[in-house]
């Protein structure tokens, strides 16, 4: 099932399947939204993305490292 910009903790759980090794934080936005539009299922046309966004998969990334 497809998902997208909106979908900010399925984003979140999927970085953290795909890049456990990674900390959230120490990437840029820049390179996180090629990394979020990179991941199965991801569909870019569905929501809109922005820092907020960003910040908001940054914050439940790092909550799902526990």
């Amino acid at each position: 099932m497809n998902y997208g910009w909106n979908d900010v903790q399925r984003i979140a759980e999927e970085l953290e399947e795909q890049h456990p090794e990674l900390d959230p934080y120490s990437i840029g936005f820049t390179r996180l939204q090629q990394m979020i539009k990179q991941l199965p299922d991801f569909d870019d046309t569905s929501g809109r993305v922005g820092e907020k966004v960003l910040e908001a998969v940054q914050t439940l990334w790092a909550a799902e490292k526990g």
